[in-house]
């Protein structure tokens, strides 16, 4: 379970810089954090010079305290005109500031007046304490910034990333010796990359033997100011090979991918590989985007909160928070898509339930900012929301119409994004220069190193994977036009979900109240509105507000229109985010993969899925989308490992090899059929 983060209280004095009563420790040297910064991390790193001309260059500190070695990184990055193209710069840190406690210590920094304006620029990004990964661009997406908030032991098993080069800087090993053991060693270097390097002030040499019996060349240099020595190691590529080895900078023969569907899911896709210099050709069997359950006009997003902070808790948390910074990007960018950030009151079923909300949220401690309790009498004073017993508030949670998210997307990808409307691929195929997407007729309309699957339930019709499986739900909204609210007295200003949901007033005064979550039946009723489901709608309204109850029974569901969609769920209403199997190989090497992992799995190369996202495509669609833009580029992953594999498409399939259910006649790994 992530627990509430220990926060950082640094003790200010006039006579030197920042001190943890903690650790009984200084947060840089007295004689120049900066200066240590230039001459420990980058220097004893070989940089500038070991990032000129790549493409990449992934950086893991250790420490980030109060973002120093990052500042001074950035601006050796932009000083240099040699410059790596994208910089990724990962920070674990377990007492993490506030942001108001990182503009404190900034201020109290001279050294740091040459650096204001990206310092200031750091503390406007910065996230909320939230345990976990937070993932912040810089410089257009060139500069990227990954803090991890946690303890080091719990947080390095959890990367997924290859590292080109490490900074060490915990408080000293003296006082904070559990960052510095030999198995914290041999973890860094399961990441490491062939030739990364390592720089640190500490010279301690239980640490020094710890790196080399982890594989690592280390040594004792000169230490910077007054401090005798500090070390700095390297990780030989001649090491041996390793069976796991850590992931490398992508070299694909061209940047091109095939995107296959342009509802949320595709269309952040696109816009996240454009981002990196992608060519992306986006089909669509539709006259546009966001045309089937992408098409309506309002969706609310909120996380999901559980006391033992699950599996959904924490995915639906990254997925919130990586929207809410993606839809700001775009809006900075001047593509505004549509977000209302009006809150989310989310309700129980009775006194209960209330009771199970309000300790779920103090036995996590995350800040108010996130979630909070709030009761009754808050609720319908500050929002209007006549909530019996109160609810969880997310202050950050709110509303937006997805046609707007993904043309707000795409106008942002610009000309590197093709669009092929009515265009409906008939069939995938791989072939020697990548996949091919092939119409009815057999004709290749593209061909690409790498193909991303983003068409929901249809994805089924190219993938016929035996251990993938998605089913398809209806859900029905009602729309409530403004002379139908004025009969209903006081409307929330806010969303406020629980046994169903309900939308604040629309542009045009018009309201929205769901939903149905009922297997898709088309022979039931056909593909449009149901007046039973309305009224089951209304049901849903009168316990969200029982106020309301009576006027919300007068009104005739016959009369009433709304928006009806089917979504796309999983066997465990988890997206699949991911590379996608070779189940023919794997039934191939069943024998062998009883005991798989998922990283294990054989994998077809380029071929990847972002698929069931359900009732919750405001949560997946950003998150899935920089997830596999960054699988794609073998860069570091936005999200914990067993994150990343609750999300693989491949997990039902190391379930059935685990229990001996594959056989040796799968299909042709060369080839997906339609």
């Amino acid at each position: 379970m992530s627990r509430a983060l220990d926060l950082a209280e640094p003790v200010f004095s006039a006579a030197g810089p920042p001190y943890s009563e903690r650790y009984g420790d200084v947060y840089h040297s007295d004689e120049g954090g900066l200066e240590q910064a230039r001459y420990v991390f980058l220097a004893g790193n070989g940089l500038p010079q070991a990032w000129d001309g790549r493409d990449q260059f992934v950086i893991l500190e250790a420490g980030f305290g109060l973002g120093l070695n990052f500042l001074a990184t950035w601006q050796a990055w932009r000083d240099d005109p040699q410059r790596c193209r994208r910089l990724h710069f990962v920070s674990v840190e377990k007492h993490p500031f506030t942001s108001e406690g990182l503009a404190a210590v900034h201020g109290s920094l001279p050294g740091l007046v040459e650096l204001a304006p990206l310092a200031a620029q750091l503390r406007q990004a910065w996230p909320l304490a939230l345990p976990g990964l937070h993932r912040l661009e810089f410089e257009g997406g060139a500069v990227v910034l990954t803090l991890a908030f946690g303890d080091i032991d719990t947080m390095l098993p959890r990367l997924v990333m290859g590292v080109d080069a490490f900074y060490l800087d915990g408080f000293a090993p003296d006082r904070n010796p559990e960052m510095w053991q030999p198995p914290l060693m041999k973890r860094l270097a399961r990441l490491a990359r062939p030739e990364a390097t390592l720089a640190s002030y500490a010279a301690a040499g239980f640490f020094r033997r710890g790196l080399q019996a982890a594989g690592f060349e280390a040594k004792r240099v000169q230490g910077y100011g007054s401090k005798w020595h500090m070390t700095v190691a390297r990780f030989p590529a001649a090491r041996g090979k390793r069976r796991h080895p850590p992931p490398a900078a992508a070299a694909w023969p061209e940047r091109h991918a095939i995107v296959i569907g342009a509802g949320l899911a595709g269309c952040a896709v696109a816009e996240r590989l454009a981002a990196r210099g992608w060519r992306v050709t986006l089909f669509d069997a539709h006259e546009g985007p966001a045309q089937l359950t992408s098409a309506h006009r309002a969706a609310a997003m909120h996380p999901h909160l559980s006391s033992d902070d699950s599996i959904l808790s924490r995915l639906s948390r990254a997925g919130n928070l990586q929207s809410l910074r993606s839809w700001a990007a775009l809006a900075e960018a001047g593509h505004a898509p549509g977000w209302q950030g009006c809150g989310v009151l989310q309700t129980g079923a009775g006194a209960e339930d209330a009771r199970i909300q309000q300790a779920a949220v103090a036995a996590l401690g995350f800040p108010e900012a996130f979630a909070r309790w709030m009761g009754p009498e808050e609720a319908a004073r500050r929002h209007g929301a006549a909530v019996p017993h109160g609810g969880l508030w997310f202050e950050q949670g709110g509303w937006a119409p997805p046609p707007d998210i993904c043309r707000a997307q795409l106008a942002r990808a610009g000309a590197a994004v093709t669009a092929r409307y009515g265009c409906r691929v008939a069939r995938l195929e791989r072939g020697a220069d990548g996949w091919q997407a092939l119409d009815e007729a057999g004709a290749v309309m593209a061909t690409a190193p790498v193909a991303v699957v983003a068409n929901a339930h249809e994805a089924l019709r190219l993938l016929p994977l035996r251990h993938m499986t998605i089913d398809r739900v209806r859900g029905q909204l009602t729309t409530l036009e403004p002379e139908q609210l004025q009969g209903l007295g006081t409307w929330p200003d806010c969303v406020v979900t629980g046994t169903g949901y309900l939308l604040p007033r629309a542009a045009d005064g018009s309201a929205r109240v769901g939903s149905s979550y009922e297997p898709d039946a088309p022979e039931a009723g056909g593909a449009g509105a149901r007046p039973q489901v309305h009224a089951e709608n209304l049901a849903r309204l009168a316990v969200l507000l029982p106020a309301l109850a009576g006027a919300a029974a007068s009104l005739d569901p016959a009369a009433l229109g709304g928006y009806v969609g089917v979504r796309s769920v999983s066997h465990n209403r988890l997206p699949l985010i991911g590379r996608i199997a070779d189940e023919a190989q794997a039934a191939r090497d069943a024998a062998a993969l009883r005991g798989a992992r998922l990283r294990d799995v054989p994998r077809l190369p380029g071929l990847y899925a972002a698929l069931a996202y359900g009732s919750r495509g405001l949560t997946w669609a950003a998150l899935g989308a920089e997830l596999l833009a960054s699988q794609i580029e073998g860069e570091p992953l936005p999200l914990e490992l067993e994150l990343v594999e609750a999300l693989d498409p491949a997990r039902l399939l190391v379930r059935a090899l685990r229990q001996g259910q594959v056989t040796g006649d799968g299909l042709p790994s060369e080839a997906v059929p339609g």
